[in-house]
């Protein structure tokens, strides 16, 4: 009988164990975060979301973006149209996707995962849209595509540059072809309509950005920005490894790798996003910058080709 005493006792030790591990809740409810190292949430908070130590840009809600962003009371956020059937499909597997998506709308304290907000930067006003990936992946649907169009139409009407923060999954499979139609098509003929109207749209790729995102709105801009560290790409690195059968490059899909590549046209720090966006629009709006060029005293308008949006 001593095999069947050291199965339970086994059994017991595993259950211990168990119990021992930290729930999500408790995650969520703990002062501390891990990156490399155990941080404090405040002193991450303090740098932007950003590790001192290795650099790593963590994610944010959408109201932590535009606090980094604008600086804190800074900004106006915009109500933006939400769907009235955002479950055409009735989707159900192991939960109703409708239940996924109030626990989602409960939890970031959003209505849907993209949130759009309007502020100034380097006394230009701009409309910012921003994504959180705390809310289903920051995958896109029907309330996303209508708020990034929402956001495009009152950069048109008011006469203002939209940035636009894309991270995210991809298209939301719950929604199947209808958030692909909205998602991807809707939202590139707006950004169209902006583009016509010789409106800057810069994009700023976040840590992770996927699928469906990255393959229309994400792709589209006049100047594409990524943060630092950050990953982007259509597929995943694991499902084209095992397409292709073999191993990919340690930093495939990149920022680094990407701007090699010319996709992007910098990386950039958190903390230098404002100053660099506000330069980049000075020049694209032929605004008088005063940020000096190394190479002379004279001003970046009398050094700098102004171009504009395409």
């Amino acid at each position: 009988m001593n095999w069947l005493k050291k199965t339970l006792d086994f059994g017991q030790k595993i259950k211990r164990f168990l119990k021992k591990r930290p729930s999500r809740q408790d995650i969520e409810n703990s002062d501390w975060v891990s990156c490399c190292g155990p941080i404090l949430k405040k002193d991450l908070e303090n740098n932007l979301f950003v590790c001192a130590k290795c650099n790593k840009h963590h994610r944010m809600s959408c109201v932590q973006r535009f606090d980094t962003f604008f600086g804190k009371g800074n900004y106006q956020i915009l109500n933006t149209p939400i769907s009235n059937n955002e479950d055409p499909l009735l989707w159900k597997d192991k939960v109703a996707y409708s239940e996924k998506l109030k626990a989602a709308k409960k939890n970031t304290k959003q209505d849907c995962a993209i949130m759009v907000a309007t502020g100034k930067i380097n006394d230009i006003e701009v409309v910012v849209a921003s994504a959180n990936m705390a809310f289903l992946g920051a995958s896109v649907s029907i309330s996303e595509a209508e708020a990034l169009v929402y956001a495009v139409q009152h950069a048109i009407d008011n006469n203002k540059s939209f940035i636009n923060f894309c991270s995210g999954g991809g298209m939301r499979m719950m929604t199947s072809t209808i958030a692909l139609n909205a998602g991807m098509v809707k939202t590139t003929l707006a950004i169209n309509e902006l583009k016509k109207k010789k409106l800057p749209y810069i994009v700023c790729l976040a840590d992770p950005c996927f699928g469906g995102i990255l393959a229309s709105y994400a792709s589209t801009a006049d100047i594409t920005l990524a943060e630092e560290n950050c990953f982007a790409g259509f597929a995943g690195r694991k499902v084209i490894e095992g397409t292709l059968n073999e191993q990919l490059p340690l930093n495939f899909q990149s920022a680094s790798h990407l701007l090699s590549c010319g996709f992007l046209d910098a990386e950039v720090h958190r903390k230098d996003l404002p100053e660099k966006i506000g330069l980049i629009l000075s020049i694209l709006l032929k605004k008088q910058s005063n940020v000096k060029m190394e190479d002379s005293g004279q001003t970046s308008e009398n050094n700098i080709k102004t171009r504009e949006a395409s």
